[in-house]
């Protein structure tokens, strides 16, 4: 079953940011990226769905394809097509905001920093970052665990691994990223048979457990302090892993990644400091752009020449 949807772009949007962040698996098993688009799998709501995105220079044309039970009988003797249900239509509309980094307005934090001395140069020369998000906030969650203190090429591995085990294939072919529920099946030995480690694997499939036993919400809408706290209870989860998954899951405007090392670095780099500061003395360098703290990473990020996300 299919359902069109047409956004209207802000002037200066970043394809190639969109694109580099959902294009960092070659294999292209979940997601598949050309020139001016790309093709995603999710689950939402157990419904194997594809975003095919299209961007031109001021609109995104987006066809989700959902693979409805029963939804390729149309109805009997009807030329129209049937309307994708209200949920799923809530649900696909989200996740699409997040994968195309329509999710946090840059705009705030480019007048707020337009004359700072650190950050002022950087946003002059990138005009437009935007933080591109995860699909849904679980897929931020699994992801930071995944990648906590390995490099990205084999946490892009891993998180192929996951896939493969937990996801489901799109009619399309292409798998889709899992949900809660298909995560929380999984026994740990399916995981650590395939290079997870011990730790990694209990941690995801204790917080896949917990979301789908309703212990753990990722509802958006909550305040960020009390699923900050929900968060770090967790073991295995830390205050880097909770800063991301705000950030790339949920949408917080003022995270502060002063536990990432390319942040660290970047501050560095800069000037802020003599050397790579420490986690405490990259906190205090941040609290500078609060409440913009999201926006403040991603021009550090960008600042080191690599990809919106090197840190993984």
């Amino acid at each position: 079953m299919e359902h069109s949807v047409v956004i209207d772009l802000p002037s200066g949007y970043r394809i190639a940011d969109v694109l580099a962040f959902h294009g960092r698996d070659a294999e292209g098993v979940a997601e598949q990226v050309e020139t001016h688009g790309l093709r995603k799998g999710v689950l939402l709501d157990g419904i194997p769905t594809l975003f095919d995105i299209t961007v031109d220079s001021d609109r995104a044309r987006c066809r989700i394809d959902c693979d409805l039970p029963g939804a390729e009988s149309n109805a009997a003797g009807t030329d129209a097509a049937p309307a994708l249900p209200i949920r799923l239509q809530t649900l696909a509309h989200d996740a699409l905001l997040n994968i195309l980094g329509l999710r946090i307005d840059p705009a705030p934090f480019a007048a707020f920093a337009r004359d700072d001395a650190l950050l002022g140069p950087v946003l002059a020369r990138q005009p437009g970052l935007r933080i591109v998000q995860s699909a849904t906030v679980f897929e931020a969650l699994t992801w930071a665990i995944i990648g906590q203190q390995i490099n990205l090429t084999f946490a892009i591995a891993l998180r192929r691994t996951l896939i493969l085990q937990a996801g489901r294939r799109h009619a399309s072919g292409l798998w889709c990223y899992p949900e809660a529920r298909d995560v929380a099946r999984l026994d740990v030995e399916q995981l650590t048979s395939r290079k997870f480690s011990q730790a990694k694997a209990d941690t995801i499939l204790r917080v896949a457990r917990m979301v789908e036993d309703g212990s753990l919400s990722l509802d958006r809408t909550r305040d960020a302090a009390e699923v900050s706290a929900e968060l770090l209870a967790i073991k295995g989860i830390g205050p880097w892993t909770v800063n991301y998954v705000l950030l790339r899951g949920f949408g917080y405007p003022d995270c502060s990644l002063h536990g990432d090392v390319a942040v660290r670095a970047a501050l560095h780099q800069l000037g802020a400091s003599a050397e790579r500061p420490s986690v405490q003395e990259a906190e205090r360098l941040l609290e500078r752009y609060q409440p913009h703290r999201t926006m403040a990473a991603a021009y550090l990020w960008a600042s080191l020449g690599e990809k919106p996300d090197p840190a993984g």
